[in-house]
């Protein structure tokens, strides 16, 4: 059997505006619908522990209801904390986006030592939207920044421009530019459409419709 572990964000509102913020709940249960459905398992992590906060719960969609109405729900809101879960148990790592992430994903240095060491092992990282952000500040063993060279994506400026995400008020960031700047190779699709790029054994999507496309390519690999 093998183990994820979805990395989740603790952080409830986002920019100088303080809009509520969270994970985005579909780009959790989507993927876990995926693990799942294969037989994985997934546990839950966040780097306060506890119950993280959460938007964009639409009851319509499939994957969203029976995730909330089910057991994995209740164990996100048990979340373990990061500082105490042995990496070692895992075979991969995940990040969800939502708007919390680029607040306490950017520059936590447990998270960024978790990733190196998933990475440097040959394990598996898949993040999307925002998710990946929490891949920028990580400096490897040889002392090169883990993007450099790395094809990557993420929520574009583009579609922060349709949601209306403005630069302070929301976001600290366009994470598409940032990710650019630390050596990524970035690339992306129409917004709002699905697209995922693996590179190594690091799997990013650009958008809560690329969720379920990170957790199939992640296991591709991980096959």
């Amino acid at each position: 059997m093998k183990h994820i572990l979805f990395i989740v964000t603790s952080t409830n509102v986002t920019g100088t505006g303080k809009h509520a913020a969270g994970y985005e709940f579909s780009e959790v249960a989507d993927p876990y619908m995926e693990f799942t459905s294969k037989g994985y398992t997934v546990d839950f992590a966040s780097i306060l522990g506890g119950t993280p906060p959460f938007v964009g719960y639409d009851k319509t969609q499939e994957f969203s209801k029976t995730f909330k109405e089910g057991n994995g729900f209740k164990r996100l809101n048990f979340s373990h904390k990061l500082i105490d879960v042995d990496i070692n148990a895992y075979d991969a790592i995940f990040f969800p986006g939502g708007l919390g992430p680029m607040t306490d994903m950017v520059s936590d240095p447990l998270v960024k030592e978790t990733i190196k060491k998933v990475y440097e092992s040959g394990r598996v990282i898949g993040a999307v939207c925002h998710g990946p952000v929490a891949l920028l500040n990580v400096t490897l063993s040889n002392g090169k920044n883990l993007l450099e060279g790395k094809h990557i994506n993420s929520f574009t400026k583009a579609e922060e421009d349709i949601d209306k995400h403005t630069l302070e008020d929301v976001i600290p960031f366009m994470l598409d530019a940032e990710l650019t700047k630390q050596g990524a190779l970035f690339s992306n699709t129409t917004p709002f459409d699905s697209y995922v790029i693996t590179d190594g054994n690091i799997v990013t999507g650009q958008n809560p419709a690329s969720a379920s496309g990170v957790a199939n390519a992640m296991m591709d690999i991980i096959k």
